[in-house]
């Protein structure tokens, strides 16, 4: 037991002797430098050094752009466009489908394709004999009997006959060019095309708004403008569309830039359509492409 204190006294004499470190000059042996330290002094020195260290280490690696140098670790800077890309990508295809249903319901408006409506003729029947026929007023009124006549003098849903000219809306050529087809109802080409190099600027035929910018895969980059009096004009196989949806447009400004584009497309050119009230005209009946 006496040796057990005798060597803890020994130990801690150890630790609180004093020394001098010095510093001298090799040539002269002149003094520079001198310290008084003991080995306690030394080891708290070295262990606060050391904790420091590291404190020091893991702030540099966690609050400071040097981690991304530390293999394992990426670039926050990187983790935020790849977190803000795949937001974009699933706008953009919600779009995507949005601006398809819309090409969709709006080819269908301008070809005049009505869904059929089925319904059930027996049951039909069956309620037309429930209803008391002597109590049925089935004479037309005046206003009734004014607008078959209105209807049944204007022709208004024939495709053969083409609408009247309108003072309302002056229309000017989309551009200048070689006409390489015409309108023709009987093959169902309800434009005109219009050879031209790529790149040439397409101008809007009158002033109007634009209700269709973007991209389908038959006829590549198509811009619709609506106009004054009913009339839309449509513009197909665009290499480049300088208008969005929603814009306002003036006469001759220029919306598109003439192109090759979409699987219904053989050459550079300007497929231009004309309709009026929901029907396809011919387009030299308004426009001088000369």
């Amino acid at each position: 037991m006496a040796k057990t204190t005798k060597n803890k006294k020994r130990f801690k004499q150890k630790l609180i002797d004093k020394y001098r470190l010095v510093v001298l000059n090799e040539d002269t042996f002149e003094e520079k430098l001198s310290f008084k330290l003991n080995r306690l002094n030394v080891f708290i020195f070295g262990s606060v050094f050391s904790i420091a260290l590291i404190i020091g280490t893991i702030f540099l690696i966690a609050f400071t752009p040097l981690k991304e140098y530390i293999p394992g670790y990426s670039s926050t800077r990187l983790k935020k466009e790849a977190t803000q890309l795949v937001y974009k990508t699933d706008s953009l295809e919600q779009v995507l489908k949005v601006n398809n249903q819309y090409l969709q319901n709006l080819r269908e408006l301008l070809t005049g394709k009505i869904p059929e409506v089925k319904f059930n003729k027996d049951s039909a029947m069956q309620a037309v004999k429930k209803l008391n026929r002597d109590s049925l007023n089935l004479e037309p009124s005046e206003n009734d009997l004014n607008f078959r006549k209105e209807v049944e003098s204007e022709d208004r849903y024939s495709l053969f006959n083409p609408a009247k000219k309108t003072s309302e809306v002056v229309f000017f050529a989309p551009l200048t060019g070689t006409i390489t087809d015409r309108f023709n109802i009987e093959s169902k080409h309800f434009a005109i095309d219009i050879a031209v190099a790529t790149g040439t600027p397409v101008k809007a035929v009158a002033d109007g708004t634009v209700i269709f910018a973007g991209w389908t895969s038959n006829t590549g980059n198509v811009i619709i403008l609506q106009h004054a009096a009913g009339f839309i004009s449509v513009y197909k196989h665009n290499s480049v569309l300088h208008k969005q949806e929603g814009d306002m447009v003036k006469s001759g400004e220029v919306i598109a830039a003439s192109g090759n584009t979409g699987e219904f497309t053989t050459g550079a050119h300007l497929h231009f359509e004309l309709w009026s009230e929901g029907l396809p005209v011919n387009p030299e009946n308004y426009i001088d492409f000369e």
